[in-house]
């Protein structure tokens, strides 16, 4: 689970260790982590498909140091850019306001997206690279003040946990899928065309490692995925319908476990309306969102923080 670096007593000098993000099932059960909160340009609806959200790397605002590059150009965007051009195997960067995101750099001389997903505020951005073990170094850390132009942004552009973009194959599918459907009904949609043409790849998730990532086009091709997998490819889909989805690690009462949580338009962010137990995929009966409407019992349920405690989003 991805949590905040901790320094140790007999490190190299200057080092820290950090926590690898992950996100993994492991023989049925969910273990997954890290995420952050950030804005999006304002659409009118039905004027451009989401998957035109494209990130961009635009330079006008960047941080630099010892191979690592922050690009916060379009952090009122609600997303960040980070790339390393050195030669470390291991690097890792960190974004921290409320809570602390741990993630890995994958690529080389090539921006990676991350969210920002605690609002609007100043983060911290911290760039590590490996030392030995799971001892880093800082190469770079840069505050960043971040006033979101649509709160909705960070849940509507891909970033390295949910990636897609306009070719993908799963934007086409979901085009294709839900054509002229409203909300909810692109909900229940999307989340039956997963659960049946996905199936659990138990051999994955006993031998999936540490920092893996989801590839949304991969598992549709294959039909065959991890708890990881279905998230990202539902979240996924109901982004690039124009529905501002967030993939959501959290605790419901005392269970830790993973859901998939969506804006409805007139009733607010609804929790849990498709989650995973630790055994099996479920989904919410959706007559209670298109019944509930714009009811106080409706909004008091969404809004009872009680319900749903949320400890990572992306």
């Amino acid at each position: 689970m991805i949590r905040k670096c901790k320094k140790r007593s007999g490190m190299v000098k200057g080092a820290i260790v950090l926590a690898s993000a992950m996100a993994i099932a492991v023989t049925g059960r969910a273990a997954v982590a890290g995420g952050q909160a950030a804005p999006a340009v304002s659409i009118e609806k039905n004027q451009v498909p989401l998957s035109t959200r494209t990130p961009e790397a635009s330079g006008s605002v960047t941080y630099s140091n010892k191979g690592a590059t922050i690009d916060a150009s379009n952090a009122n965007n609600g997303y960040v850019m980070v790339k390393y051009s050195g030669g470390n195997q291991k690097i890792k960067v960190q974004i921290t306001k409320n809570s602390t995101y741990t993630y890995d750099i994958n690529a080389r001389d090539a921006y990676e997206v991350y969210p920002i997903t605690e609002g609007s505020g100043t983060y911290m951005i911290k760039v590590f690279e490996n030392v030995s073990g799971d001892q880093y170094a800082q190469l770079l850390s840069q505050s960043v003040s971040v006033s979101l132009s649509n709160e909705f942004g960070p849940f509507l552009y891909p970033n390295q946990y949910v990636n897609f973009n306009s070719g993908s194959a799963a934007v086409a599918t979901a085009a294709q899928l839900t054509a002229g459907m409203d909300q909810i009904q692109t909900v229940e949609a999307v989340y039956h065309y997963v659960t049946t043409h996905v199936t659990y790849d138990y051999a994955k998730a006993q031998s999936v490692k540490s920092g893996y990532l989801p590839n949304v086009d991969s598992t549709l091709a294959t039909g065959t995925g991890i708890c990881f997998d279905y998230a990202a490819l539902m979240t996924a889909m109901l982004r690039s319908r124009d529905i501002p989805t967030k993939l959501v690690i959290g605790y419901t009462g005392d269970l830790y476990h993973a859901w998939v949580s969506v804006y409805i338009n007139g009733v607010g962010w609804v929790d849990d309306v498709i989650y995973f137990d630790g055994t099996k995929w479920s989904l919410m009966d959706p007559t209670f969102i298109s019944t509930g409407g714009n009811s106080d019992a409706a909004k008091q349920y969404v809004g009872t923080g009680a319900n749903y405690r949320e400890k990572y989003s992306y």
